[in-house]
């Protein structure tokens, strides 16, 4: 496992955890997730379908959200839309993770919001990097930009 500086920073800072929500179909993505933000600090909470999501966050609010584009039910991008219209705090502390960036439909979505994207295959330290500064930002001014 890399270690905490090649993963991006020291995590989330001193104090209450901060919690994340990973909504990620992908058994073993959703681990190797876990995985590497647990030891930095994070609370992590994961779903693997759109509707138990909005339910996790409904029952446990999370300070950010890393989302699959492509999962079960609801596609990322409808969940994406009810999380911030019920939730406009969330709104920049948003994440997709996609292997579908170029698919048409997909590639159109992004580009015009301006999502911050992960592609698959996933770059940790970029995540790891994103989720430091977006937890420590004021609520709704962590800004939209593509890793």
């Amino acid at each position: 496992m890399p270690s905490r500086s090649e993963l991006g920073g020291p995590g989330p800072l001193a104090g209450a955890p901060h919690t994340i929500l990973i909504v990620e179909d992908d058994a073993s993505l959703r681990s190797a997730l876990e995985s590497v933000l647990r030891p930095l600090g994070y609370r992590v909470v994961t779903a693997t379908d759109g509707d138990t999501a909005y339910s996790r966050l409904a029952s446990e609010p999370a300070d950010a959200v890393l989302l699959d584009v492509r999962i079960t039910g609801m596609s990322g991008l409808a969940l994406y839309l009810a999380i911030v219209h019920r939730w406009p705090r969330l709104e920049g502390r948003i994440a997709f993770m996609t292997a579908d960036a170029d698919t048409p439909d997909v590639r159109v979505w992004l580009e015009r919001g301006g999502y911050i994207t992960f592609r698959k295959p996933l770059s940790f330290s970029q995540i790891t990097a994103w989720l430091a500064l977006v937890v420590q930002q004021p609520e709704r001014s962590a800004g939209h930009r593509r890793a």
